[in-house]
């Protein structure tokens, strides 16, 4: 292998960061401080950045070097001063913080902007004169404050006095065992699901999110919650469902007092 003999102390460093022509380097290297001098020892790119790390007095002493040491920057496509090189890493680390204060700030916003919504519909399910009103303003609730234009329930097992409502209208047995099945809400592509049909506009229907309810955080569902969008996109399978789990459990709370 090919051997070049570099002056540690007065050699342009820009070599030194560049070793794709596959040459070893052997440097000279003297250890002014310490009154030590290595000769002709072979030292790779990783061996000089540690001694820099380990005698981090070694451009005070030797401040001439930085007015020296030229480096190709990969913003300019040309030849920097080590400062200059310096300046611009700190620009784009800053410029990468400023852009990630800029999204931490949105989602801020838009999460206080969710539960600024949330509890305007809590505030309506308190609000509801009687057990038989609080399915319709639940709904009506999703439809008006959330903005979710396709929006149903279905409940099983309701008291009797209930058992007339459109809410309490005859479910199969697989749709009851599909949200027994629901560990979290669904959301993604509408494939045809059963409790898509509940909605009034299903062919329209082109995503959808399913909330099972759940009475005392009984592993049983007594009932679904159905949201549906024309927009493909609204309720994508990658989406996070945080605010739809709290939308289940406050639904769930608010409907048990129609059970049998």
């Amino acid at each position: 292998m090919k051997l070049k003999l570099l002056d540690f102390c007065t050699t342009n460093f820009a070599p030194l960061n560049n070793y794709s022509d596959g040459v070893e380097y052997a440097v000279s290297m003297i250890d002014l401080s310490a009154g030590n001098t290595y000769m002709n020892q072979q030292f790779d790119s990783a061996s000089v950045a540690q001694y820099l790390t380990e005698h981090a007095h070694f451009f005070e002493e030797h401040a001439e070097l930085l007015s020296k040491i030229k480096l190709t920057s990969p913003l300019a496509g040309r030849t920097v001063s080590l400062q200059e090189r310096q300046m611009e890493v700190l620009r784009e680390k800053i410029k990468l913080l400023e852009m990630r204060m800029m999204d931490l700030i949105r989602v801020g916003q838009e999460n206080d902007a969710i539960t600024t919504k949330f509890q305007a519909w809590s505030r309506a399910l308190l609000l509801a004169r009687n057990d038989v009103d609080l399915p319709y303003v639940l709904i009506n609730g999703l439809q008006t404050i959330f903005s979710v234009p396709h929006t149903t329930l279905r409940i099983w097992g309701v008291a009797e006095e209930f058992a007339h409502t459109w809410f309490a209208a005859p479910v199969s047995v697989d749709a009851r065992i599909f949200a027994n099945g629901m560990a979290t809400p669904f959301c993604g592509k509408n494939d045809d699901f059963e409790a898509a049909s509940w909605l009034e506009d299903a062919p329209a229907v082109q995503s959808l999110a399913m909330l099972p309810l759940h009475a005392n955080q009984s592993p049983e569902a007594f009932g679904m919650l159905v949201l549906g969008s024309s927009d493909p996109r609204r309720f994508s399978s990658d989406m996070a469902t945080d605010f739809l789990v709290k939308i289940s459990e406050t639904a769930s709370a608010a409907l048990t007092c129609l059970l049998d």
